[in-house]
């Protein structure tokens, strides 16, 4: 089960961003497949604390590259990431105390519907000023 769909949308046009972003939408679909397998809860969490390395990781990589090209609103892209990865924890916070809580749905909608919207105005007008 495909937790996102990668879109073309999600490019932006600097290719090491955008390889990123399509491994980023991978391992979140890795989480996606192995849910099929009834994994453990042990996995699970593991696997969300992956998603969470990795796309934290990949924030700190751009928002260097906003910092040395000194763009504009920084600010304002860097406070969306961190408001992703609140996100994210929220949730591997729920998982953690509720086993049964329905996060893979909760998951994908929200990284959809934030992918979506971060690429196609954020990243979109960071490739544009930075081009």
């Amino acid at each position: 089960m495909a937790l996102i769909e990668w879109r073309e949308q999600f490019e932006i046009g600097i290719p090491d961003v955008d390889y990123e972003h399509a491994q980023l939408v991978e391992l979140i679909n890795t989480l996606g497949v192995k849910l099929q397998e009834h994994p453990t809860r042990e996995l699970i969490a593991g696997m969300l604390g992956e998603i969470y390395a990795q796309i934290s990781a990949h924030f700190a990589a751009e928002e260097t590259i906003m910092q040395e090209r000194g763009y504009d609103q920084y600010a304002d892209h860097k406070e969306d990431h961190e408001r992703l990865l609140d996100e994210i924890r929220d949730i591997m916070e729920a998982f953690q105390a509720n086993p049964d809580f329905a996060y893979e749905g909760v998951l994908a909608a929200r990284l959809t519907s934030w992918f979506t919207g971060h690429f196609k105005t954020k990243d979109a007008r960071f490739h544009r000023m930075m081009g």
